[in-house]
């Protein structure tokens, strides 16, 4: 018997509250059941946007990982480990009652699709990652100074410029970049679309609620011991990857390689978006993951 059942609920993970909402259930297909981003973000936006229209044709599930968005703090502030993710998740999808999920992943959440994909890989049926982040990796950071560069100000490009020419690390001007990023630089970053972006702002608010940081932290502090990019082969799941043209956080770059490692993957590409094409091209976001999980097995 499963609790596959329309509405919102808080239940207990590794005895923590988590919180978790169920649409679409009178479709009885495989749950999908969608990861945020961030790290440390919640579902507040897509369960408003991309989230509805999904469920028009799916059973999905949103599930806000600990101390994210109105699931309950863990009482270690480096309890935010990628193991601790799993054993959660493991639990989740315990208490849904069911054989197995698909996977819906954006930014952080689709490099937490894959790394779900990796350790439980007979309980994942397909993944969906949309703008996957390869989070503790060199390269993602190279990805996002560049992406940066393209659209801040000329200020904050000299400083960045004078932290290269000075021989600093690139942690520290990667570093120092987000602490320079206002917020029109990050939207900037983030949106092709800047009334999208605003629209984007204004659910964030209307929320009222945060990111705390410390997901972040415990992930940089704590990274597995074998990174996910040496790991990616070993996944077999049927893959897609969604990324905007534009994006300027993870990108075209960071989807190519996870791409080319994947043996079972299809990349699409979303010309009029940059990191949420599932904002800034949603009825196409949408039918492409429809159809995907529609003609996989």
């Amino acid at each position: 018997m499963n609790n596959l059942k329309n509405g919102e609920f808080y239940i207990p993970l590794n005895g923590i509250r988590h919180w978790i909402k169920i649409e679409g259930s009178e479709h009885a297909t495989i749950p999908l059941v969608v990861l945020h981003g961030g790290p440390g973000g919640n579902h507040y936006v897509f369960e408003r946007t991309a989230g509805p229209l999904l469920a028009k044709a799916r059973t999905v599930i949103y599930y806000e990982q600990r101390g994210c968005g109105r699931s309950e703090k863990p009482q270690s502030d480096e309890a935010y480990t990628i193991p601790e993710l799993i054993d959660d998740f493991i639990e989740l999808k315990e208490w849904l009652g069911v054989k197995k999920v698909d996977l819906l992943g954006y930014s952080f959440g689709g490099e937490f699709a894959l790394e779900l994909a990796s350790v439980i890989p007979n309980e994942i049926n397909q993944l969906v990652v949309s703008g996957p982040s390869l989070m503790n990796d060199e390269i993602q950071k190279m990805v996002q100074i560049t992406g940066f560069m393209t659209v801040a100000k000329p200020s904050i490009q000299k400083e960045i410029n004078d932290l290269h020419l000075d021989n600093k690390s690139l942690d520290e001007i990667h570093g120092r970049l987000w602490q320079l990023a206002d917020t029109d630089t990050v939207d900037a970053l983030l949106f092709e679309n800047k009334q999208i972006a605003v629209q984007n702002r204004k659910l964030w608010e209307e929320s009222k609620l945060t990111n705390t940081g410390l997901m972040m932290n415990a992930l940089t502090n704590h990274p597995i011991e074998v990174p996910l990019l040496s790991r990616l082969e070993k996944i077999k799941n049927q893959t897609l990857i969604l990324t905007g043209a534009f994006d300027r956080n993870t990108g075209v770059p960071i989807s190519s390689i996870i791409h080319r490692q994947l043996e079972n993957s299809s990349l699409v590409l979303f010309e009029k978006s940059a990191h949420f094409p599932d904002l800034e091209e949603t009825e196409k976001f949408v039918s492409v993951i429809v159809a995907f999980l529609k003609c996989q097995k």
